[in-house]
């Protein structure tokens, strides 16, 4: 089906609203004595040689799709890859993860579900799961629906910090492919699904974690940067780690797109907003001085 244009602002998210609010807090931020604002984690110097990284985000309005799915073992294996991949970016090893949940009235069997699969990708991680909050908030929430967040700390050595302060005009930058959708764009899919039945194999596949590839990437070669492909795409998120004047020229039919994003297209999501908001298949991008056997190339620095 074609239709009428569909867009993430027309759902009810500004992206440019988002990057505002980053740039008027950057000062605030800053005045704490905090340094590297706006990357995917931030780091705090706990001693001469190490520093923590931190990040923290949620699950967002997926968790909406993924309730009436039944499907929120997902929803916290989503939480906790999001937060992991978000300080693998850093360089950092994952240490712990925290987690908030809060809803118009508890549900035990829904907290369980959404604690249990976030373990599992912290155990996959070797990432501790210490703790968190559940709070019940009639008035704030609307009557069935929940909220689902949390922060990662990692730690990294000063000399494996990845800051992509090193790379340059020539760099290539490679894909790590994702499962889909991931956690990012939903309150324009949730506009497209409306109150009818949907895929939940297609569109809410979970998040993936890329500590494994990560991990091999670095052992095999140097590794300048890395962007977890979340809300604003592939530049979007690969502009958060370049060094000004450098930007990514993508080949954007280097890579088999998921068949999620074809769906997305036949429902009026144009080629130029798939790019803007969703990870269109790549959900981690690494930026290197060449390509080791077997890597996915999709574009370079220029």
């Amino acid at each position: 089906m074609s239709g009428s244009r569909k867009t993430y602002e027309e759902a009810g998210v500004s992206l440019a609203t988002a990057e505002s609010i980053v740039e008027r807090l950057r000062a605030a931020v800053e005045s704490t004595g905090a340094e590297g604002f706006g990357g995917f984690a931030g780091l705090y110097p706990l001693d001469a040689d190490r520093f923590l990284a931190a990040s923290m985000d949620s699950v967002g309005s997926k968790l909406m799709l993924a309730r009436r799915a039944g499907r929120l073992h997902w929803a916290g294996m989503d939480l906790a890859a999001h937060c992991i991949n978000d300080v693998l970016c850093t360089g950092a090893d994952p240490l712990l993860l925290l987690d908030y949940v809060a809803a118009n009235r508890i549900d035990a069997e829904q907290i369980a579900e959404l604690i249990e699969g976030a373990a599992e990708v912290c155990r996959a991680a070797g990432c501790m799961l210490i703790g968190g909050e559940t709070a019940e908030l009639p008035g704030i929430y609307q009557e069935a629906e929940l909220d689902f967040a949390g922060t990662c700390v990692g730690l990294v050595e000063r000399d494996r910090v990845i800051d992509g302060s090193r790379c340059e005009a020539g760099d290539v930058v490679i894909g790590l492919p994702s499962n889909g959708l991931h956690t990012n764009g939903f309150s324009l899919v949730r506009t497209l699904v409306g109150s009818g039945d949907f895929d939940s194999e297609l569109l809410l596949a979970p998040h993936r974690l890329y500590l494994d590839e990560i991990r091999d990437l670095r052992a095999r070669t140097d590794l300048k940067a890395l962007a977890h492909v979340t809300g604003g795409g592939i530049l979007g998120n690969l502009s958060r780690v370049l060094p000004g004047g450098l930007a990514a020229r993508i080949d954007w039919e280097s890579w088999n797109r998921p068949p999620v994003f074809a769906w997305l297209a036949e429902r009026g999501v144009e080629e130029d907003e798939l790019r803007r908001v969703f990870n269109l298949g790549i959900g981690m991008c690494a930026v290197l001085t060449e390509a080791p056997d077997g890597a996915l190339v999709i574009g370079e620095l220029r």
